[in-house]
């Protein structure tokens, strides 16, 4: 089978290897679609301290059923499915008081196991233990189902901030995780969403897609101050920053309303991992400043349904469909930002 294998920053190679045979706790799958992102362009430049290569990568995971292990019940040849990327162990006390999205033992699809980047992927036993293989539902295409693993990650940072009915929402960054921020926070029962980027090509891009009530580009005027004067003063109930930039949460809590909620949805850079945080805005105010970090498996059939239900459209973000082969042209793509959504078909 065809594989797209990492062995350095810089090189992943495309090879040929033999088709994996699944044990008794495991399943085999075709891979059908994986989506890229963002961390698949770090694993290229820079590696990964949890990927110890060489390594198969890929983990935006459909494909379909086609041997399953003697052990293994519930799934048949034909079936359908998606497969979580970040897998928690179940065992340790945040999985058991349901908070697996924080297990200090998760372990990655593509990272500790090999991923979707392949024809052939085994779904190994610690993914089915957690019931981490989903059914993708009637009408959701492969491409689509693809895109659950970054919506669960969206939900689960909604969930954190508490977005819902009547807010008014900031979302910083209009990358595909921007997007899909704006499409969930609309579902959600938001009643205005706002986007922030600094690149105008990508906000253009983005905002003709999912439509927020104001497009900013802060590039060429004062995030905070267009913020402000949509809010009358007041500034949003949300403020989510789905980029990976200091300046970005900074602002943030500038833009946030009395008791508002902060998601600090992008992780900082290793190098430059601190922000400037005025305490007293916090204090006085009394802002609720939240992390996010991964899904859990709950989360991801949570964002199949939502994907199946029309309530978070994601076809339409599925800007370029590549071939295995043209990975490295998917890459290229993702890092320049000229595209939102890349999906490789094995």
């Amino acid at each position: 089978m065809k594989v797209a294998r990492f062995y350095a920053p810089g090189d992943i190679r495309l090879e040929e290897a033999p088709e994996p045979n699944p044990g008794p706790d495991e399943v085999k799958i075709a891979v059908k679609q994986c989506s890229t992102c963002g961390t698949d362009v770090k694993i290229f430049n820079h590696g990964h301290h949890h990927l110890v290569p060489p390594r198969v990568i890929g983990h935006e995971i459909a494909g379909e059923v086609v041997e399953v292990g003697s052990d293994v019940s519930g799934w048949a040849p034909g079936d359908r499915v998606q497969v979580i990327a970040a897998v928690p162990c179940g065992e340790c006390a945040e999985c058991q008081d349901g908070r697996m999205q924080v297990c200090p033992n998760q372990t990655s699809v593509g990272y500790h196991y090999d991923g979707g980047f392949a024809e052939y992927l085994i779904v190994p036993r610690q993914v089915l233990a957690v019931d981490g293989l989903n059914r993708i539902p009637d009408g959701v295409d492969f491409a689509e189902a693809s895109v659950a693993e970054p919506l669960a990650c969206v939900l689960n940072g909604q969930e954190l901030a508490k977005v819902g009915p009547g807010d008014d929402v900031v979302v910083v960054g209009a990358g595909p995780i921007g997007c899909l921020h704006v499409r969930l926070a609309r579902a959600r029962g938001a009643n205005r969403v706002f986007l922030v980027e600094l690149n105008r090509s990508r906000l253009d891009m983005s905002a003709a897609k999912v439509k927020p009530d104001a497009a900013i580009c802060s590039a060429e005027v004062d995030a905070v101050d267009e913020v402000k004067k949509l809010t009358d003063g007041r500034g949003v109930d949300v403020v989510i920053t789905a980029a990976a930039a200091g300046a970005a949460q900074e602002d943030a809590q500038h833009m946030a309303a009395r008791s508002g909620r902060i998601s600090f949805f992008g992780g900082l850079p290793k190098d430059k991992p601190t922000i400037t945080l005025d305490s007293n805005l916090v204090h006085y105010r009394e802002l609720t400043i939240v992390g996010a970090n991964g899904s859990s498996p709950a989360h991801n059939k949570k964002a199949l349904e939502l994907i199946a239900s029309g309530q978070v459209p994601v076809a339409d973000l599925i800007t370029h469909r590549l071939r295995l082969s043209e990975l490295h042209d998917a890459i290229k793509l993702v890092s320049s930002g000229s595209a939102i959504k890349v999906t490789i078909q094995s």
